[in-house]
Parts: structure tokens; sequence; C-alpha cells
């Protein structure tokens, strides 16, 4: 790849939306012209800990990532080199042995709560999006995300957001709005920011300019 690649960070509360974006920008983009890689990915492996040990770590904290190998990582797709990124298993909160091959490409979507929260990271981003959605909206969302992909009960999911997820937004991710370029109400639905986005986008998707 001759040119930097356009890398675009996407911010926001559990539930918000975010992904929901990344994946409406990157399926609007011709085969093979965006990536998209999610914070989540690096959640550090916890296999060392007996089972009942790894559900009472705060994984809404920014501790909880391993995001120096994320940003070591970003940097070496936008030097045009490819990189093996670590695939989690929120069931175990362990990582699994496979990786994902990433390629580069001329749009690098980065996305997660917390990618706003590391000066590193931000370093690295050309625009920067916050997905605000109402709490109770992103509630439920989340309820729906880990009781039908994640494995868990309601109990801990409830428990769970008490705890850390509602704290950990007021003091880590909310405060992160201020390093947006651009805030979108209510995520993937906001069809007009989309389509700004997506023209924005599709200049360098497609080739143009």
């Amino acid at each position: 790849m001759s040119a930097r690649p356009l890398v675009v960070g996407i911010a926001g509360g559990t539930g918000s939306g975010k992904t929901t974006v990344a994946h409406k920008l990157e399926r609007a983009m011709p085969n093979g012209r965006c990536v998209t890689i999610d914070h989540d990915a690096y959640y550090r492996d916890q296999s060392h800990l007996p089972l009942e040990e790894r559900a009472k770590i705060n994984y809404d904290h920014p501790s909880s990532l391993e995001t120096s190998l994320f940003v070591e990582q970003l940097h070496e797709l936008r030097a045009g080199r490819a990189i093996d990124i670590p695939i989690y298993d929120f069931a175990t909160h362990t990582r699994r042995p496979e990786t994902r091959h990433v390629a580069p490409a001329p749009i690098i979507i980065v996305e997660g709560i917390l990618v706003f929260t590391d000066a590193a990271l931000r370093e690295q981003m050309d625009i920067k999006i916050y997905v605000d959605t109402d709490a109770d909206i992103r509630l439920m969302r989340r309820i729906r995300r880990d009781l039908e992909q994640r494995g868990r009960t309601f109990q801990s999911v409830r428990d769970q957001y008490y705890a850390t997820v509602r704290p950990m937004h007021i003091e880590h991710v909310e405060p992160t709005k201020r390093w947006a370029d651009l805030i979108i109400p209510e995520g993937g639905e906001h069809r007009v920011a989309l389509d700004v986005l997506i023209g924005q986008l599709g200049r360098i998707g497609f080739g143009v300019g």
C-alpha cells in the first residue's frame, strides 16, 4: 500500500450500536478496502485463574485490556504489514489458541467502549466517532447480547452491570466524548450520519479523489 491508511475510531457505551456502525461502514466499502478491529479482542487472557476468580475481574476497566498490543498491531497495519490479532472467548475469559489474520487496507476501523481512553491509540486515529445512545436502550441490548452470544445468566449480567458496567461507563467511557470529532445519536439507526460517513470514506474506499 502506497498511501497511509485512514483510521476511524468508534467508541461509545456498551450496547450503544458502535459495532453496528462499524459493520455498516465496512459493508459499504468494496471488498478488501476496509477492515475492522475490535478492542474486545485484546482482553487479557485469564486462563491462569480459576473460573470463579475470572468472573470477579472488572472487565469494564481499561486495565483489563492489553491496549499496548492493540497499539503495536495497529501501527503495523498502518505501515502496510498484516497482523494476527487475538480471538477472545467471553464464556471462559481466555484467549483461544488460534488468531485472526488481518491484511492491510486503505480504511481501518477500530471500535470498542474504551478506544478513546488511551492517548497512544487515539493518536493513530484520523476520525473519532462517539456513538451516544440512552442508557436504558444500551442495557437492554447488552442483556440480550450476553444471554444469547456469551453464555451468561441474567443474574450475572445484572450483577455486573451494577458493580462495574455502569460506574465504569460514568468514569471512563462517557468522558471520552470530548475526544470525538463526530457524535452519532442512536448508533446504526441514524441514517443521515451514516450516509455522511459513507460518503466521506467512499472517496478512499473506492479510490476516488
